[in-house]
């Protein structure tokens, strides 16, 4: 039988550890189509998952990665074939359910998406989950109105997967980007991805935070939740929409 080389995660005497194994298709989990893998990425998630940080995992053993892309090997699903070039990102992959960092995934036929000609997978896990989250969110905000001339959207975790493409996005958009970071020595990057300004988290108080503070734009890519959340949701103007995507803060 065929083995692959896969990264998985296990737990043992409650202590969890990963490394490199050999396994073959039917050590995956169950799933109706069968990818070859050709890239993935490193997320916040996988960072924490590899040795039991943050409880990611919720089944042992799994194979870490929670996106791919790659080419369909087999299909029990008659929307996908042969050859076809997909992506599959979010779900359980990669906590619950056997995940990108091996050479061969097993997914269910709904976790997949076609991924366009134009795109390589190599583009597609560059870009990656937090490409793909910024981007939904930002559809999102453009679907509730956002709009340049409303005034200055701020992202936090600017330096982040989430936060940089955010702002590059919002910027070739033509949004008065607030980058808000915690890493000031990072200030010369965001500027050249497209922030026009860029805040020191540290000098922000969120001690005293009220329902309503004064309007200072039109909303927000945050990927921190908690106070500074709640911040940005009180000094957004009318109607400004506010793309919730994380709970870094919390942690």
């Amino acid at each position: 039988m065929q083995t692959f080389k896969a990264y998985r995660t296990f737990e043992q005497d409650k202590v969890v550890s990963s490394r490199f194994v050999n396994l073959s298709l039917d050590d995956l989990d169950p799933g109706d189509v069968v990818i070859r893998t050709k890239y993935s990425t490193i997320n916040y998630k996988d960072a924490l998952s590899y040795n039991g940080a943050g409880k990611i995992m919720r089944k042992f053993p799994t194979v870490a990665g929670v996106d791919l892309a790659g080419t369909v090997k087999s299909s029990g699903d008659p929307r996908w074939k042969r050859g076809d070039k997909v992506i599959v990102t979010g779900y359980d992959l990669g906590v619950a359910h056997d995940g990108g960092y091996a050479e061969y995934a097993r997914v269910p036929a709904d976790w997949v998406v076609r991924r366009p000609e134009s795109m390589t997978a190599f583009d597609a896990m560059t870009l990656g989950t937090a490409g793909f989250t910024a981007a939904l969110a930002i559809h999102l905000m453009l679907h509730n109105g956002l709009a340049p001339e409303a005034g200055p959207v701020a992202v936090t975790g600017a330096t982040g997967g989430v936060g940089s493409v955010a702002i590059e996005i919002l910027a070739k958009l033509g949004h008065h980007v607030v980058a808000i970071t915690g890493k000031g020595r990072e200030a010369e990057y965001l500027r050249e991805i497209g922030a026009k300004e860029v805040v020191l988290r540290s000098s922000l108080d969120f001690s005293k935070i009220r329902p309503l503070e004064k309007s200072t734009g039109s909303g927000a890519v945050d990927s921190l939740g908690d106070d500074m959340l709640a911040w940005l949701l009180a000094q957004s103007g009318n109607a400004g929409t506010v793309g919730a995507v994380g709970l870094g803060a919390d942690r």
